[in-house]
């Protein structure tokens, strides 16, 4: 039997709207407004995301969260001082703070004096207003079969395009930050683009936060990667929106040869969230290790996915995803391994593995592996269960409280995935991130 899906017309209407009324706010002409218009088309024509698209059956944003708001105001001086109020809270010593509030680059709130030699930093809106089609290019994906990545190439307001040049190795790690100012109930649609030159070593943080008044408010986020031959990026990000929030982020990742990304990612605020990362191995001998966390409770879903595309010889991949769920929350892993046929001698491994703290919180893997090629080390696995009673019992009995015997437990099991970060001060900042959520449990 045959299933027609039957979408209303109010689906596209309000977003029709949206998107008309912030037309003149929205920046470049010529080309980038056709771009736009082009990607807008194709969000229209699919809509939101629903749970018959099967990258999307555990995140049915018709459901979830039925609109779009309207686009986020400028942020005034009201709304600046109270980012500013909330970034005091989340400042990280020796890092070059680059601040986004209400998705607009606030350059009081920023570091971008005396930047050292080979880095250079502009935003996304005075990009897309000249006339580098080169840029342009970059910064537009071309792949439009994703509605909410299609959304966000028609109404990227403002963001960062960094360009670090061949053989610099940055002393300073880049600190993007990303915060609703709680203004109104609105959306913000950012987009970042990062060159990482030939032999480079960099460290790249986001943050995602929000300032108290803030509540119901949508993150439409991109970012767009492509690290040169011989260069390493490490790369944290720390969602920690408002409880009321939606953030919905993605990546596109290039590597060339020899090159190294490690990555991680924590999840422990928002209502519902969801990061799509698409990893592509450009360059023989490149390297990535993906790690992340899922920190949730209440009724919270967050939603990792990510899709690696090993598409030449001699590369290596690792994924270690850490799920903890407490109350009615919900965690989702998608994770696809593609090896393609020229792709010989890939090393690819992927666990993930969640723990539910009630019998009403879910956890949904789907790890998945496409193999195309006949000289390859690959593997995946995934696990759910519960906290140990018998090392419950054990830590209890030496005179732990349940709370305190459960938070150990759980800091070992996301352990694992916390120490692949590299730097030691940012680790600590995902360890006191961690320690927060635990200490928020009832």
């Amino acid at each position: 039997m045959n299933v027609a899906l039957v979408r209303s017309e109010a689906m596209t209407e309000a977003p029709r709207d949206i998107f008309a009324s912030a037309r003149g706010r929205l920046p470049g002409a010529g080309k980038v407004a056709e771009k736009r218009q082009q990607a807008f088309d194709a969000y229209a024509s699919i809509g939101l995301p629903h749970r018959r698209i099967e990258d999307w059956k555990y995140t049915d944003l018709r459901m979830l969260m039925r609109d779009v708001l309207p686009l986020a105001e400028e942020p005034d001086a009201a709304a600046l001082k109270r980012a500013g109020a909330v970034l005091k809270l989340h400042a990280i010593a020796g890092v070059r703070r680059l601040v986004l509030v209400d998705g607009v680059f606030a350059p009081t709130l920023s570091d971008t004096a005396d930047p050292e030699k080979g880095l250079a930093i502009r935003t996304l809106r005075e990009v897309l207003e000249a006339g580098d089609a080169g840029l342009h290019a970059q910064l537009f994906t071309p792949d439009t079969s994703d509605a909410m990545a299609a959304l966000n190439s028609a109404m990227m307001t403002d963001g960062l395009v960094i360009e670090i040049a061949n053989e610099v190795a940055l002393t300073r790690p880049l600190h993007i930050v990303h915060i609703a100012s709680g203004a109104a109930p609105a959306a913000m649609f950012t987009r970042s683009l990062i060159r990482v030159g030939k032999q480079v070593h960099a460290t790249l943080v986001e943050s995602y936060i929000a300032a108290d008044a803030a509540k119901t408010y949508q993150v439409h986020d991109s970012l767009v990667l492509a690290i040169g031959d011989g260069a390493r990026l490490d790369h944290v990000r720390l969602i920690e929106d408002g409880r009321e929030a939606f953030n919905i982020s993605s990546a596109v990742v290039s590597l060339g040869a020899k090159a190294h990304y490690n990555t991680f990612g924590m999840t422990s605020g928002a209502n519902v969230s969801r990061y799509q990362a698409v990893i592509a191995f450009a360059g023989e001998g490149s390297r990535v290790e993906t790690n992340g966390v899922n920190l949730l409770n209440g009724r919270q879903h967050a939603d990792t996915t990510l899709f690696l595309d090993h598409a030449v010889p001699n590369c290596a991949s690792r994924e270690i995803f850490r799920a903890v769920v407490d109350d009615r929350g919900h965690s989702v892993f998608q994770g696809r391994i593609i090896v393609r046929p020229k792709a010989q001698k890939t090393d690819a491994k992927m666990m993930t593995r969640a723990l539910l703290l009630s019998d009403e919180a879910e956890a949904d893997n789907k790890p998945e592996l496409e193999i195309f090629a006949d000289d390859v080390t690959c593997g995946h696995g995934a696990t759910t269960g519960a906290l140990d009673e018998s090392l419950l019992f054990y830590l209890r009995a030496r005179g732990l409280s349940e709370k305190e015997a459960q938070a150990l437990l759980i800091q070992a099991f996301v352990g694992e995935a916390i120490e692949s970060i590299a730097d030691d001060t940012l680790r600590e900042l995902a360890i006191l991130a961690a320690e927060r959520w635990l200490a928020a449990r009832g």
